[in-house]
């Protein structure tokens, strides 16, 4: 969703981040297959739900078989 993991952690800190419908403040919670994350990003918002995880870092197409995109909207 972003291409850094210090942006990530300032979308988490700053409130726009669910974990299975509860907001998460720490960049450190651990999420596991199956959560849902709904991600607030510019004027959208993205429901994925994680479905596996890599070994290692990647390039966006390869995290891309990590999650289902289970819906996208804008935000009012």
């Amino acid at each position: 969703m972003v291409k850094a993991r210090t942006s990530a952690a300032e979308l988490v800190e700053s409130g726009h981040v669910r974990v299975n419908g509860t907001r998460e403040t720490s960049p450190g919670h651990a999420i596991k297959v199956g959560d849902v994350l709904t991600i607030a990003l510019d004027r959208t918002v993205r429901v994925l739900k994680v479905i596996a995880f890599n070994e290692r870092r990647g390039d966006a197409a390869s995290a891309r078989v990590l999650y289902e995109e289970l819906g996208e909207g804008k935000r009012n």
